[in-house]
């Protein structure tokens, strides 16, 4: 009885931020989540200093072109000679590069958007919210060919049409929870102490919105490394001889026959790592769940 006490005593004084690390290490699935996307981050960091981008990553050698794995070559070789073990490695920096920046483009706009009109509602929310529905009725793959098209392929732009097809997400999820809180108490006071707006908004609404909003980014970001690989499998996103997952898989196509090895790396590298952002989307919304605490 007494180490239940004590357990339940230091349950207690565990701060909100630690709770809710405690619970989502809890969970093995978020755990192997984690330890891939710190591995993909560490990867993307330090890529660049191992290995040389002309000689190693783009450099075509047409005489060890379609070599299978092996020794030399741990995942083989391309139809151009290149390896596709350091090219998959190098390819890591543009897929979370876009997966990251287009949701920050997302995140920004999104959030900002559906706070004012959560907030203000009347014609302010109409307004945005018809809008958003526009958006939201186009598939996002979609959107994103439209905007590339319109803007040109480069990486970029790729980021900012990834970025834009996923901002009516952000607004509904904004909108929704801020309609929860907007006339809570806490809110209420702050209007009585003469706070302006902009400062509720910022400081007192949007803090309180934060768990859907991190939960939407974690899943998100695995959307957006997909539509950022279809894209670039199609010719419309990062700009050949950069080794992007999904250009690797755009080129390997013609040799699936007798050289699937050229499509097989590069497809299960997308598949792991929007299966570690998805796990640890899973284990986020789980562990930043009130309901489910213990």
């Amino acid at each position: 009885m007494k180490d239940k006490v004590l357990a339940s005593r230091r349950y207690r004084k565990r701060s909100q931020l630690a709770e809710i690390w405690h619970r989502l290490i809890k969970n093995k699935g978020a755990v192997a989540g984690l330890f891939i996307i710190a591995l993909l981050v560490l990867v993307a960091i330090s890529v660049k200093h191992i290995l040389n981008y002309d000689t190693q990553v783009v450099a075509q050698k047409i005489t060890e072109r379609l070599q299978k794995p092996s020794a030399r070559h741990i995942m083989g070789t391309d139809n151009l000679g290149r390896d596709i073990f350091f090219r998959l490695l190098y390819g890591t920096r543009f897929s979370l590069a876009v997966g990251l920046v287009s949701v920050a483009i997302a995140l920004t706009i999104g959030t900002t958007l559906g706070a004012i009109a959560g907030y203000y509602g009347g014609v302010i929310s109409d307004v945005i919210m018809r809008t958003t529905d526009i958006f939201f009725a186009v598939p996002n793959l979609l959107m994103a060919i439209v905007i590339v098209t319109a803007l040109g392929a480069n990486t970029l732009n790729l980021m900012i049409a990834v970025g834009v097809a996923s901002i009516p997400q952000f607004v509904r999820i904004t909108r929704a929870t801020v309609l929860t809180v907007r006339n809570q108490e806490y809110v209420e006071a702050a209007r009585a102490i003469g706070r302006n707006e902009f400062a509720i908004i910022l400081l007192h609404i949007l803090p309180n919105c934060l768990s859907p909003i991190i939960v939407m980014v974690t899943l998100r970001i695995a959307s957006a490394i997909i539509t950022a690989s279809s894209l670039s499998f199609l010719g419309m996103g990062v700009p050949p001889p950069a080794p992007e997952w999904g250009s690797m898989l755009s080129d390997g196509r013609r040799f699936l026959r007798g050289y699937s090895y050229i499509t097989l790396f590069p497809g299960l590298a997308i598949m792991m790592t929007v299966l570690a952002f998805n796990l640890v989307g899973d284990a986020l919304r789980d562990a930043l769940d009130p309901k489910l605490k213990k």
